[in-house]
């Protein structure tokens, strides 16, 4: 219990306001690694696919699941898919095994009747709503068993192929800026530059 008010209070600050969506993200992450074996990545042992989107709630979500698993957009071992759900996927990058969890649809539908969820849809700031109704939230979501919450699939094998980094970087011939050579691109005027220079998209 004490290493999950320790996730929460890092993920309260890297967040930035309290609300139940990102508990409940650190104790998705943390169920799923307990899964596998593993502890949170200080490289690139784990890998996260997230099938969170944009434009609605589930982004604190995912904050829960960067805080509690060490999968960053800064490490680039966490993939964004984009397809609306609370739900994702963790990979143990040296074992193969892989395993998806998701939000149980009822516990998902009764969450978004929350009083929470409804000032969100009135326009309040998250960190305008009262404490009196998000604490509560918070705390029920720290209590509550996995099992009531979360759906754990059976753990799969994947191919994991590993990649190095980039270190080697060249100056783009337009802006003159330093660019990691794996984006630079070549101009039909022969220049080699960066992709805003370029004119390309990618």
């Amino acid at each position: 219990m004490q290493e999950l008010q320790e996730f929460i209070e890092t993920g309260m600050k890297f967040h930035g306001h309290k609300c139940p969506a990102m508990p409940l993200g650190v104790r998705a992450g943390l169920a799923a690694m307990k899964v596998l074996g593993v502890n949170r990545s200080q490289d690139k042992e784990l890998f996260l696919r997230s099938e969170t989107g944009k434009g609605h709630a589930a982004g604190c979500f995912l904050d829960g699941l960067m805080t509690a698993t060490g999968c960053t957009y800064g490490k680039s071992n966490i993939e964004k898919l984009y397809y609306n759900k609370m739900a994702f996927t963790l990979v143990d990058t040296k074992t193969g095994h892989s395993v998806r969890v998701s939000l149980k649809p009822d516990f998902f539908q009764m969450s978004l009747n929350s009083p929470f969820v409804q000032q969100r849809k009135a326009g309040v700031a998250p960190q305008d709503i009262s404490p009196a109704i998000a604490d509560p939230l918070v705390k029920k979501v720290l209590s509550i068993p996995e099992d009531v919450f979360l759906s754990i699939e059976p753990i799969q094998t994947e191919k994991v192929t590993q990649k190095s980094g980039i270190f080697a970087v060249k100056p783009c011939e337009k802006c003159g800026e330093l660019v990691f050579v794996n984006k630079l691109r070549m101009r039909v005027d022969g220049k080699l530059t960066c992709l805003p220079c370029s004119g390309y998209s990618d």
